[in-house]
């Protein structure tokens, strides 16, 4: 499959090159975004099962990456990072909870305020989770210079910035 998918990149480099046409290269990118996007999240579910050795769901890992290892975050950051209510997000941190990646901490000044963070166990996930999107960044960006990686990062952030305007996110 990897050689598939660098065959066919090949192949509309060089009908870019050939053709020198500014459509094509569009075309090559909305392509090559589709397929990086479909394939990422197959390989990170993959990544995650082989590294971590246990089952969790995509949706507990991105939730133990989003309480990350700072500080103790409040449910409704953790919420509005992932887009989701806070009743959504405390079905998911009991789950946690109850498999030993996540602890809940209630306030000593105000007993409503809870705050939740890493167990060892949940830093070791959050470790490998972020190992593997530092593996992606740096396969983005080999072989480039520093003026090339400026404009890989500016373009990442103009999609940011389309999607944030655009869909509100």
């Amino acid at each position: 499959k990897i050689m598939e998918i660098y065959r066919n990149k090949n192949n509309l480099n060089n009908k870019i090159k050939r053709d020198g046409c500014m459509d094509g290269v569009l075309d090559l990118i909305n392509e090559e975004l589709i397929e990086a996007f479909e394939n990422v999240m197959k390989i990170e579910a993959l990544y995650m099962d082989r590294e971590c050795k246990i089952k969790l769901s995509m949706t507990e890992v991105h939730t133990i990456a989003a309480i990350g290892i700072a500080e103790l975050k409040s449910m409704g950051e953790i919420a509005r990072r992932l887009h989701i209510t806070v009743g959504t997000l405390t079905v998911a941190i009991t789950n946690l909870v109850k498999k030993g990646y996540v602890e809940r901490y209630k306030s000593e000044e105000d007993r409503r305020i809870v705050k939740v963070g890493l167990t060892k166990q949940g830093k070791k996930i959050y470790d490998i989770h972020e190992k593997f999107h530092h593996e992606l960044a740096d396969a983005l960006v080999k072989g480039f210079n520093v003026e090339e990686k400026q404009i890989v990062a500016r373009a990442l952030a103009n999609l940011g910035e389309f999607i944030a305007i655009r869909y509100e996110v």
